[in-house]
């Protein structure tokens, strides 16, 4: 169970601490089963409840999970400070389609803009007691989000997505709350919930978005918060239609109180228009991040919300690391306003990569989803193989177990290098892994 482990501690503390520090060096590996409470606490010679002190102390962080009788085992992507996420190795000659980057070739050039922001800040210097938020990059988005039909509200600069989802949710939230996400859905989400010790509700996804009958029991059930992906969902490329948008609506009208968060990263890499559910609910934040159309290593994302929400956020940023780099944010201000990315291309770019593969697969009857973003996903019987299979046959996929929660078994395959050369030998290579008629009934 523990192979040669052996867990330690006499107080709550001291036990979490020893599962925790296993995790992070690697000798208690993720799914692996920890012993039942009782048992732990006759082998440590403590209290039943000190252990289950512990338990909950390493669920609450998101080392471990716990499944009612079947007992609590490592998270797959458990949260520890001495263990960072370990990508699968790519073998050399082996065509990596797993990594959901964007195409290298469609990001602007970064050196000159950086340079001007530079020669900028020489001439203005941030120092304490600055504004956070550039005042240009606030106009702007502001002035996108408006043209998008996104509510009015105040702006707010975080490093990237996922770290605004980070603070919204602790700024409103409680270990032992529930969160409804999407599954499958952003892994990132679905570690960084259990780590903030919320409890995750999965709600179904289809090309239009979340389904409204699972976001209904979700919240219906008592989710605190909902997180929506309006366009690019990851991993199925869904993106959230107008009739969608107006059930959803509907179902959060009748809970008000609900934690909204939408993210937008697809923003102009996509040719989807927007269609925001943002100021049904009292509590709401939209989110977009520049990583995907600028590059993941400028890292930053505009937030909007409503003002209570964004001004927690803000709170919480200043007792942190007080703002984000008024130099980094200065270049992207000068990225939008050179129109250094043609939305349009890239987004057509990235659609005829995922069209063509689609339209391969299906000649080839496997059935894939992907409306928007650079990545498609396929249903399969049995993911592990379809992933050694295709690597095998030299092409690296990412296995849906990174991206789901109930939702069926699945592959994810990134098409923002592919080429259209590569685009017969992948499907024939995908249809001979997964078989004749994977991927149906994703309704």
């Amino acid at each position: 169970m523990l192979g040669e482990y052996m867990v330690t501690g006499r107080r709550a503390a001291e036990i979490a601490a020893s599962v925790e520090q296993a995790v992070g060096a690697g000798e208690l590996e993720p799914g692996q089963l920890l012993p039942p409470m009782r048992e732990l606490a006759v082998r440590l010679g403590v209290n039943p409840n000190t252990v289950a002190a512990a338990y909950r102390t390493l669920r609450e962080r998101g080392v471990i999970e716990t499944a009612g009788r079947r007992g609590s085992r490592v998270r797959p992507r458990p949260a520890t400070t001495g263990r960072e996420y370990i990508r699968v190795g790519v073998p050399e000659g082996v065509r990596d389609l797993a990594d959901g980057n964007p195409d290298t070739a469609l990001l602007p050039p970064l050196a000159e803009v950086f340079a001007a922001a530079a020669e900028q800040g020489d001439r203005e210097p941030v120092l304490y007691g600055v504004g956070a938020v550039e005042p240009e990059l606030a106009r702007i988005a502001r002035a996108e989000l408006d043209a998008d039909g996104v509510p009015d509200g105040p702006v707010a600069v975080t490093s990237g997505s996922l770290d605004a989802i980070e603070r919204i949710l602790a700024v409103h939230l409680k270990p032992g709350d529930a969160v409804a996400v999407e599954d499958p859905g952003w892994g990132s989400v679905l570690d960084l919930a259990p780590a903030l010790g919320l409890r995750v509700v999965p709600v179904g996804v289809d090309d239009e978005g979340p389904l409204p009958d699972d976001v209904r029991k979700a919240l219906a059930a008592g989710a605190r918060a909902l997180i929506v992906t309006d366009r690019a969902q990851n991993p199925t490329g869904a993106a959230v239609s107008a009739p969608r948008a107006c059930a959803l609506r509907a179902v959060l009208r009748d809970h008000p109180e609900t934690l909204l968060i939408e993210d937008d990263h697809g923003h102009r890499i996509v040719d989807q228009p927007l269609h925001p559910l943002a100021g049904v609910t009292h509590s709401w934040a939209f989110v977009r991040s520049v990583a995907k159309a600028y590059g993941p290593d400028l890292r930053l994302a505009v937030l909007t919300g409503d003002a209570v929400t964004v001004d927690r956020v803000r709170g919480r940023q200043r007792l942190g690391p007080g703002w984000v780099s008024r130099l980094v944010q200065r270049a992207v201000v000068r990225l939008w306003s050179a129109g250094a990315v043609d939305a349009p291309a890239v987004a057509a770019a990235y659609g005829r990569r995922r069209d063509v593969l689609i339209g391969a697969l299906a000649r080839r009857g496997v059935e894939a989803r992907g409306v928007s973003g650079m990545n498609v996903w396929i249903r399969v019987p049995d993911e592990t193989g379809a992933v050694a299979r295709l690597l095998h046959a030299g092409w690296a996929v990412a296995p849906g177990a990174r991206f789901r929660m109930s939702a069926p078994q699945g592959i994810r395959i990134t098409v923002s290098t592919l080429t259209e050369e590569e685009i017969g030998r992948l499907a024939d290579a995908v249809a001979s892994a997964v078989g004749p008629g994977a991927g149906g009934g994703y309704a």
